[in-house]
């Protein structure tokens, strides 16, 4: 008998994390069925972060309703839960509330953070002790205005008006008002899968705009717009606002957007793991098994396979990839699976997901004692 942990985040809008450990599992012990099995559905800051928290435990989803990056409603929900120590603590994600899977069609100028900001007041109203915000998968590239605009924070253009929604807006702002904004639980942790700063060619824009439907030839004016702003802000609240912070080019700017709050940006899987105990998990495995709809160049940094990876080194286990895709090298795991290539084709491995993730795990369990690199 060995240990197996199941690590994987999401396979966005396929399958949640929760979901692909428990497939994994099955299709491993279908081959090794006396072996230690333990899933731990991993998340990153992005789309199923609230997802793996919930594997804690005791855990809450809050309904709510907040405004979509598109001005719709939204029905969503965020989590409370007891952690460890105690304390009352929240999880709100901005791509349950602000996401771009929330959009019907992009909407690079106009989509805006407002319900990441609604979610957030509503859960430090309840009273909490520790918030956990989780940034990834956004629609816009509004730098956190629309956020702060809920949370209280007033913005203003050069005749004193109040400026539009979104990226749109960035550019009238000539002023800044903090008065009223909503003070933050000391205890606040930002988790998300971006290093980068907001401006720059690894910012909220020339990073990210592409995504949200930023054409080429708007970028240029996009970042100076974004520049601008970030001023601005940083000329309201000198010594917070940080555009220069690792991390405040995330979602499209929202972790500059928090920095003016008081909290910088974090790296969201080690968050996660910690809430999950993954260390504890590792203790004594022979292999851990992570993945994520499509590995590519920047699944090692900050995401969650690169971190399981060298987590499970660390404690002396092997690590296999399972992903949807892989367009990038994974020398650094033992063994990969791509549902892409273990499927008849692309297409049949999107058509269903868990019957290739299930084949994906037994092949693994299969050639456990020899499987050691790319197994097709």
């Amino acid at each position: 008998m060995v240990v197996v942990v199941m690590a994987p985040d999401s396979f966005k809008s396929t399958a949640t994390a929760a979901r692909v450990a428990a497939v994994l599992a099955e299709g491993w012990r279908r081959v090794r069925p006396a072996d230690d099995v333990r899933c731990l559905p991993m998340a990153d800051g992005g789309e199923g972060t609230i997802d793996a928290f919930e594997a804690v435990g005791d855990t809450q989803r809050v309904a709510i309703e907040v405004r979509g990056p598109d001005d719709r409603a939204v029905a969503t929900s965020w989590l409370r839960f007891l952690d460890a120590e105690g304390r009352r603590t929240a999880v709100v994600e901005l791509a349950s509330t602000s996401g771009i899977t929330l959009l019907q069609a992009l909407r690079p100028h106009e989509a805006h953070t407002r319900g990441f900001g609604q979610a957030i007041r509503a859960a430090v109203s309840s009273g909490v002790d520790r918030l956990v915000l989780a940034i990834g998968g956004s629609a816009s590239t509004d730098a956190g205005m629309g956020m702060l605009a809920e949370l209280g924070v007033r913005f203003f253009d050069a005749e004193g008006s109040a400026v539009p929604d979104g990226l749109r807006g960035l550019d009238a702002v000539r002023r800044v008002d903090f008065s009223d904004a909503l003070a933050l639980p000391s205890d606040t942790v930002v988790v998300c899968d971006v290093t980068s700063g907001l401006c720059g060619p690894e910012g909220a824009v020339f990073g990210f705009g592409a995504q949200k439907g930023l054409g080429m030839a708007e970028r240029d004016e996009a970042e100076r717009a974004v520049r601008d702003f970030a001023r601005v802000v940083e000329a309201a609240r000198p010594g917070r606002a940080d555009a220069s912070a690792p991390g405040a080019g995330a979602a499209g700017g929202v972790g500059f957007a928090l920095t003016a709050l008081g909290v910088r940006p974090g790296a969201g899987a080690p968050t996660v793991a910690r809430a999950l105990g993954l260390s504890r998990a590792l203790t004594g495995a022979a292999l851990a098994v992570t993945g994520e709809g499509r590995f590519d160049e920047q699944s090692a940094w900050g995401k969650v396979p690169g971190f399981i990876a060298d987590r499970a080194r660390v404690a002396g286990a092997a690590v296999a990839v399972v992903a949807g895709a892989i367009a990038a090298s994974t020398g650094e795991f033992d063994a990969a699976v791509a549902l892409a290539d273990l499927a008849p084709s692309p297409a049949e491995a999107m058509a269903d997901p868990e019957r290739w993730i299930r084949e994906s795990a037994e092949l693994l369990a299969r050639h456990f004692d020899t499987m050691w690199g790319t197994v097709r």
